[in-house]
């Protein structure tokens, strides 16, 4: 995985401290943490802490795992994460669009989705920031054709997605990687998920690897991070990092 840059979400370790998730990161030579705001950063003193933390370790903070939900309008709210976000050095702050799919979104709901993030892009542009949703169902972005309408009616440069895999459905995870590869901000991976998504399917135990080849044979330059291994182990991050990097 040499062309990847490798990350860690802080979310993996919600029960050890900021200090130990950049030792564990330092241990494993991991290049970036992305920080959340459930547990590790939730206000600017957080935020100028892990900063702190991580540029004593030589260990760049990619983005702000921030939990703010559109269906929960605060402008407010979202003021005070782009200000942690940009105290510690992120790029880009991860948001949810909504609690349901997309195609559960009636034309008033979606007029409002669109309306509101655009004052909340327009917000994070002051501070340097891109915004991307979690690429998941129960949320708008749970299908290729609503992110892409989504990006085209919002007509704001910074606006990207994370790419995520649900691990059972390769046609669809590899269709939406070549319509949505340009607007793909990070990656998130998650082999313990994969072991549960697959628990009572056909097991296909090479599915990431056949993700991060997609990935690597089209040159992406964003950040593949780890989001949760067994039972929220080192070891068993470290041996995640292993079939990564073969």
């Amino acid at each position: 995985m040499d062309s990847f840059k490798l990350g860690l979400c802080s979310v993996t370790f919600r029960k050890k401290s900021a200090e130990e998730i950049v030792e564990i990161a330092k241990k494993n030579r991991v290049d970036f943490i992305e920080w959340g705001g459930d547990v590790h950063v939730r206000n600017i003193e957080d935020a100028r802490h892990v900063k702190d933390l991580c540029d004593k370790a030589n260990i760049k903070i990619s983005s702000y795992g921030s939990y703010y939900n559109t269906a929960a309008p605060d402008l407010s709210k979202w003021e005070e994460i782009c200000k942690i976000s940009n105290e510690m050095g992120a790029s880009s702050v991860r948001i949810w669009l909504g609690k349901k799919n997309s195609e559960n979104f009636d034309s008033d709901e979606y007029i409002r989705t669109v309306e509101h993030l655009r004052k909340l892009c327009d917000t994070a542009a002051e501070y340097d920031l891109m915004i991307c949703p979690e690429c998941h169902d129960n949320t708008f972005n749970n299908k290729t054709d609503a992110f892409l309408k989504l990006k085209k009616d919002l007509q704001r440069n910074n606006f990207r997605t994370y790419f995520q895999s649900r691990y059972y459905r390769m046609e669809y995870d590899l269709d939406r990687i070549d319509r949505t590869f340009d607007y793909i901000e990070n990656v998130h991976v998650s082999y313990r998920d994969l072991k549960k998504e697959q628990l009572f399917r056909k097991k296909d135990y090479r599915y990431i690897d056949k993700i991060l080849n997609k990935l690597k044979s089209m040159s992406f330059k964003g950040i593949v991070m780890i989001e949760f291994v067994d039972f929220a182990n080192e070891y068993a991050l470290s041996n995640d990092i292993r079939k990564l990097k073969k």
